[in-house]
């Protein structure tokens, strides 16, 4: 019997890590709430419903494991109040049996680091209420870590697109629109760098830091490709849909309104600073260590594109 993995959440990222895990021959079982599966997720994963707040049930479900993946988050408005306790349940279950506990996480910890590129060795220096939970969510995986608790590893990642990836800066909004002709929808300054990772590079990230001992006890920056603009990127996109690029700019303000009406819109205000000033990743740590994953923005945009016309525009 092949090792058993198990992964909280059935989202992109957790079926970006499921694919991941498939091509090394693992068993592997998919935990959300409801117990549907997903379209794109093969019939030889197990999907188990259960309530993932529970350390009787994740005590339960990652019983057999040899490894534990948290790419489970609840809805992004409710963050601050139930992201923590959904983390420590979790965590809980990975160390009553044993099993390497690898955790994916984005970059708001380190808050606005004025243009400055992003790197592991930064202080949790955020002033936003995502980025402090996120800080301080990331300290207890270490904390637990250390006191040999659970062997701990975190990937983290900038925002996403690919496969699956819904409510992102690069995600329905701006691509359907995109492929239907109409102008992209692009949060802030379109001229400024901006570091995106795909998501099939963020699941095999996770695979990587499951299998290598070396990477546990630390956090790693998952590889992208070569920064661009946001202008830059796009344009790929509309190159890959033959069409011409044509842009509309959302303000920090135009999210104050439309958070009037939209929790998510709301919560995406605070983070605008992303989208106002370079942001750019540094994973040369990531790639010294495991190699450079990161896949060419020619197969990226290919495929986000394939996913969107098969799934949202079919």
């Amino acid at each position: 019997m092949s090792e058993l993995n198990v992964i909280f959440g059935t989202g992109p990222l957790a079926q970006a890590a499921m694919r991941a895990l498939l091509k090394r021959g693992k068993s592997i079982k998919m935990v959300n709430r409801s117990g549907k599966r997903p379209l794109d997720v093969p019939a030889e994963v197990d999907i188990v419903a259960g309530d993932a707040y529970s350390t009787d049930f994740t005590r339960s479900v990652t019983k057999g494991s040899s490894v534990v993946y948290q790419c489970a988050q609840p809805e992004y408005h409710k963050w601050v109040k139930e992201f923590p306790p959904l983390q420590a349940a979790i965590l809980e279950g990975a160390a009553a049996n044993g099993a390497k506990l690898i955790v994916g996480e984005n970059l708001y910890m380190y808050g606005d680091t004025n243009g400055q590129p992003i790197h592991e060795g930064l202080p949790y220096a955020a002033q936003t209420r995502k980025g402090k939970v996120r800080g301080e969510m990331a300290e207890a995986l270490l904390d637990a870590h250390r006191s040999g608790k659970v062997r701990v590893s975190i990937a983290r990642g900038s925002d996403f697109y690919g496969a699956g990836v819904l409510g992102s800066s690069l995600g329905e909004r701006t691509l359907i629109p995109l492929l239907q002709g109409k102008p992209a929808e692009v949060i802030g300054n379109l001229d400024l760098p901006h570091s995106y990772t795909y998501i099939s590079d963020f699941g095999e990230a996770l695979a990587i830091l499951g299998e290598r001992e070396e990477a546990l006890g630390q956090t790693w920056h998952v590889p992208n490709p070569p920064t661009l603009t946001q202008r830059e990127l796009l344009t790929l996109f509309f190159k890959e849909a033959r069409l011409k690029p044509k842009f509309t700019t959302m303000s920090k303000f135009m999210l104050m309104l439309g958070g009037l009406f939209v929790p998510a819109a709301k919560e995406m205000v605070e983070m605008a600073y992303e989208f106002e000033k370079p942001f750019v990743v540094d994973s040369s740590r990531f790639i010294k260590a495991f190699g450079n994953i990161a896949t060419d923005y020619e197969t990226t945009v290919k495929q986000t594109l394939a996913w969107y016309r098969t799934h949202l525009l079919s």
